[in-house]
């Protein structure tokens, strides 16, 4: 197996361990195994059940999992699988047990990445922005969701969890769910955050996440609350060029995701020469808090 843009066994900045390298060696790579790991490091900053400590919220803004890490062992310097009381793991959200599963995969050399789009299994009728795990199993990409266990009614959990964009319960990439918005197809009013969050749903956000699709995809693993480019605010309008410009990216992108190798390489040019795709050396780093925006320089 080969990309045609960048070798998906090999770190990015944001999933390089650092020194701590031999904690993922010593993790196991099925799905499964693997996502209980990253739960048990990691818990979501809102959605635990839990009061989580306010001095530790910080720590979603860990881009690089060499600092999840760092935070991780400061309060438990023990291997990685061994158990850590909810209310101290390392705070965060999808995308940072997706990077955690996908770090350790590449550290075996295991071709990985993540993948933004919509989660539709988690609440009736609505699709939450979400980021999985895609990895090189079996000879063919296959899905994995790190923060589910065991499997859900009607789901091939843990593994490919695709489905038609029209209906069912699985995962669609941003890319797919853009077009059929565009195709007139689906509601986004019901893709965003959660539905007591209206302002963070519909087109823009739904643009947006095309964005960060195409980041990730291509090594820039950033946060959700990251902006740069032609990411708007929340609830501002699409204009008609903005929306023509992500029809050829968000259609670039599904011709990729079926094996057209040459479209992957001429999105992945694009994706280095157009601004309003690719951070450069600094992103504006919102909060899912409501704390101030501050601009961020790119590097551990």
């Amino acid at each position: 197996m080969s990309s045609a843009a960048i070798d998906h066994s090999q770190h990015t900045a944001y999933s390089s361990p650092g020194p701590n390298a031999a904690l993922l060696e010593a993790l196991p790579t099925s799905p499964d195994e693997l996502s209980a790991v990253a739960r048990n490091v990691v818990v979501h900053y809102r959605a635990s059940g839990e009061v989580l400590p306010e001095a530790t919220r910080g720590e979603v803004n860990s881009r690089w999992i060499a600092a999840t890490l760092t935070a991780d062992q400061s309060r438990h310097p023990t291997p990685l699988a061994a158990p850590r009381p909810l209310t101290d793991r390392v705070q965060g959200c999808c995308r940072d047990h997706t990077l955690l599963c996908v770090a350790a995969l590449r550290e075996h050399g295991i071709p990985a990445r993540s993948r933004v789009g919509f989660a539709g299994y988690y609440v009736e009728g609505w699709h939450h922005d979400h980021v999985i795990v895609e990895a090189w199993i079996d000879g063919r990409w296959r899905r994995f969701d790190s923060e589910v266990e065991g499997a859900l009614p009607g789901m091939p959990q843990p593994m490919d969890l695709s489905f038609d964009v029209a209906g069912g319960r699985g995962f669609v990439t941003a890319a797919t769910a853009w077009l059929a918005h565009r195709r007139g197809e689906v509601d986004v009013s019901n893709h965003g955050v959660d539905p007591s969050m209206p302002l963070f749903a519909g087109e823009r956000f739904e643009f947006d996440e095309v964005i960060y699709e195409v980041a990730h995809r291509f090594g820039d693993e950033l946060l959700l609350w990251d902006s740069w480019g032609r990411i708007g605010t929340p609830g501002e309008a699409v204009s008609a060029e903005d929306a023509a410009w992500l029809d050829e990216v968000a259609a670039m992108l599904v011709a990729a995701d079926a094996g057209d190798v040459e479209v992957e390489r001429r999105l992945f040019a694009r994706y280095v020469d157009d601004p309003g795709l690719r951070p450069g050396f600094t992103v504006m780093q919102h909060s899912p808090f409501g704390d101030d925006s501050v601009e961020i320089e790119l590097h551990p």
